[in-house]
């Protein structure tokens, strides 16, 4: 069977993008209160913000742009938001003060993210792309003179911080 590349779809693992978001402008949330991740895409600051809350993917912790963990999200109902929440009551509570995330959920038209892990079988040079993308843009390696190749493929978003940092 033949695999009919839609021109329209992406074929690229990591969709979104948010690189070195500062945990002090989350809105945490609480018991009865639903928080935000929101983010507006680099190229268009001032549009409205769209929640990744419910984000899958890979994230990254940082202390001092150091990087401290690595996890991701997306098995059973841990989603992004409810990931790094927890990270502040566990054994990295207190650690990290930054991360970025690299997100497999595309932004609909709607500005909402799509419910669904997208369906899409990338090629190998793209898959290998895309992991050392995610590497170059989390590490930051000193020696390495190139950008990770997400830029064509992933949209990156800039933290939405016009509200004034959420201590709950």
């Amino acid at each position: 069977m033949q695999i009919k590349k839609n021109a329209n779809s992406a074929q690229s693992l990591i969709a979104t993008a948010g690189f070195f978001w500062d945990a002090e402008h989350v809105t945490w949330g609480g018991k009865n209160k639903k928080g935000k991740l929101e983010g507006v895409p680099s190229s268009a600051k001032k549009a409205c913000p769209i929640d990744f809350s419910d984000q899958v993917g890979i994230y990254v912790l940082y202390a001092e742009y150091k990087i401290v963990y690595v996890g991701q999200t997306g098995k059973g109902r841990q989603a992004l938001l409810k990931r790094l929440r927890a990270h502040r009551t566990d054994d990295l509570a207190g650690r990290w003060d930054k991360f970025s995330w690299f997100g497999v959920r595309r932004v609909l038209k709607n500005g909402t993210l799509s419910k669904k892990n997208a369906v899409f079988h990338p090629s190998l040079i793209d898959v290998l792309d895309q992991v050392e993308g995610i590497l170059i843009h989390s590490a930051e390696p000193p020696l390495n003179r190139q950008q990770g190749r997400l830029k064509k493929k992933v949209t990156r978003y800039l933290q939405d911080v016009k509200q004034e940092p959420k201590k709950t």
